[in-house]
């Protein structure tokens, strides 16, 4: 079995690791620093889904490119870009100037972790594809459950400018390590046309969508119905990452080993009843045990849904599946938010997280009756060729 654990594996791991340790870092203090300012609520979800919104429109045309002329070049790029915003937070104040600001970090963002997440696969031998983005996903994971915790004590404990210097020396750090990582060059086509959508991941992404709406329910409204039942809304995300951080590798080699559709049906699962359980809370116990059920089932399903979007379209279009998938991601979550707003204003938190439950059987639903089939016959295909070159 090919070697998993290479230089160029860590390397990308940790390029990762340190881009989104300073992404997490803005994330929870970004809006008391808006606020700060006198900038009101209505204007703060303006400037904030700046970001969401240049990451949406980028990303489908970054994946046809990284397959056109490589990943290199847009990996050094996006990270460039992501640290010269990260940089600028200190300067920017006025609405316009945020807005503007949001857009290019969103761009920054969209560049660097499409490029990153696209050159992780070229160095992942296929038939432990699972266990290695398992593994990758855990390099987000692990700067998701610290980040944001390191990020509200440098504000409460120095300032938001000196936490946007230790967000902006982490873009550097990724950088820096970009610049000695080697990644495999690619034989490249200069007739071929880039591509930058894919139908065959079409019903895919429509399936991680509704899975990313839960995950905006959760990271937008969890701390709201904690305090309104009286529990530490960081004792959910801490159990959440733990459980998450130790699901992920485990679901890989588990996809590896028998086959990622089981996994996925499975994590999906466990997410549904996670949420109905939530949806039920008046205590800490039952948070606990939805953070727990949260972080397994989301754990795995994520990473393993991504390696099943790469199963699904040829050697030579990684980066539009990774684009694929990234932006359903970008848009569960972002109009996930929106759209659970609303049904929290009329109807509350409860009815809310049963809606996010209901969300995630939709996304079992569309998995299991347009994905898993083509996902199969495409695995017995492949089982064919071994055999008959063997």
């Amino acid at each position: 079995m090919d070697r998993l654990w290479t230089k160029s594996f860590i390397g990308l791991m940790m390029t990762m690791f340190f881009l989104c340790f300073g992404f997490y870092l803005l994330l929870p203090t970004l809006p008391l620093y808006i606020k700060k300012l006198g900038i009101g609520e209505s204007q703060l979800g303006f400037i904030i889904g700046g970001f969401t919104l240049s990451a949406v429109v980028v990303r489908p045309v970054i994946g046809g490119l990284l397959d056109r002329f490589g990943r290199r070049f847009f990996i050094l790029a996006g990270l460039i870009v992501f640290a010269i915003a990260m940089f600028l937070y200190n300067w920017a104040s006025g609405i316009l100037l945020l807005f503007l600001l949001r857009i290019l970090h969103g761009c920054g963002w969209a560049i660097s972790t499409t490029s990153i997440g696209t050159a992780i696969t070229d160095v992942i031998p296929t038939q432990r594809r699972g266990e290695g983005m398992g593994w990758y996903g855990m390099s987000m994971s692990v700067s998701m459950a610290i980040g944001p915790i390191v990020g509200v004590w440098m504000v409460q404990n120095y300032s938001f400018r000196n936490l946007v210097i230790l967000a902006s020396c982490l873009s550097v750090a990724a950088i820096l390590l970009a610049l000695v990582i080697k990644v495999p060059a690619l034989r490249l086509d200069n007739k071929r046309k880039a591509v930058f959508f894919d139908k065959s991941v079409l019903p895919i992404s429509v399936a991680i969508f509704f899975l990313a709406l839960t995950y905006g329910g959760i990271t937008t409204f969890l701390p709201l119905f904690a305090g309104s039942i009286q529990v530490n809304a960081g004792t959910f995300f801490l159990v959440y990452a733990i459980a998450l951080t130790l699901a992920r590798p485990v679901a890989g080699k588990l996809a590896d080993r028998f086959n990622e559709t089981s996994i996925i049906i499975l994590s999906l699962i466990i997410t549904i009843i996670a949420l109905f359980i939530l949806s039920l809370s008046n205590g800490l116990p039952s948070v606990i045990a939805s953070a727990i059920l949260y972080g397994i089932g989301f754990g795995s399903a994520q990473p393993t849904l991504q390696a099943a979007t790469l199963n699904l379209v040829s050697s030579d279009q990684k980066g539009v599946a990774t684009a694929s998938f990234f932006t359903a991601m970008d848009l569960g979550i972002g109009l996930g938010s929106i759209i659970l707003g609303l049904i929290s204003q009329f109807l509350g938190y409860s009815f809310l997280f049963a809606a996010c439950a209901v969300s995630g059987l939709i996304s079992l639903l569309i998995f299991t009756v347009f994905v898993r089939r083509t996902l199969l016959s495409g695995k017995e295909d492949k089982d064919g060729k071994i055999n008959q070159t063997s």
